[in-house]
């Protein structure tokens, strides 16, 4: 009888033991996660301090804004890219800063209209090109754009307006000065580049 009330004993000590073990192991992951998420939220925080006085700066998560990014940056490129000036050293520049926002299938494109003599028309015809963005279609899954936009071609005879519409994938990469957003266009064509009007102007 003795023996049996010490295995018993044993038992309900073992038990006892296993279940605050258990229940210690349970507790200590829960209040990990707890000051895990405490830290996250904290470094999402950023305290400035104005006239002595701290002020709370949340931090946004990069992907809440990544859309808006991507469209940012494939307009910037367009932009540079197609609104030049008859000024070789200005086109210069301004391609120069486009290259580095896409890969090589934006150095073939200029070579392309180099050899068809686009950016020399420019300059013995004294043209201003403007582009005008139409809209950015995004397919976030796919990294994928679809660019519309138009652009005005000021001649000294006449204004000629064309339809642009291209497409290519967007890849992250880090940001940099030369390169803010953070995105690289790749794979990019130009899928319509047809006239729209042709307005001559008043040779008097």
């Amino acid at each position: 009888m003795l023996i049996k009330n010490i295995e018993a004993k044993i038992r309900l000590a073992t038990v006892v033991a296993i279940g605050s073990l258990v229940t210690s192991v349970i507790i200590s992951g829960i209040v990990s996660l707890f000051a895990f998420r405490q830290v996250a939220n904290a470094r999402r925080s950023v305290y400035i301090l104005d006239n002595n006085v701290p002020i709370l700066a949340k931090q946004t998560d990069i992907q809440v804004n990544r859309p808006a990014e991507y469209r940012a940056h494939v307009d910037l490129f367009h932009t540079l890219f197609f609104s030049l000036t008859p000024d070789d050293k200005y086109i210069e520049y301004q391609l120069k800063k486009a290259m580095y926002l896409i890969d090589e299938s934006g150095a073939r494109e200029y070579d392309d209209l180099k050899e068809k003599g686009f950016f020399t028309s420019i300059l013995s015809s004294s043209s201003v090109l403007t582009l005008q963005t139409d809209s950015i279609l995004l397919d976030m899954p796919r990294h994928y754009f679809h660019y519309y936009g138009k652009l005005k071609i000021d001649r000294r005879s006449s204004t000629l307006t064309r339809s642009l519409v291209t497409e290519g994938y967007l890849k992250d990469i880090p940001r940099s000065d030369n390169n803010p957003h953070g995105v690289l266009i790749t794979g990019w064509k130009t899928l319509e580049n047809k006239d729209l009007s042709n307005v001559q102007k008043n040779s008097f």
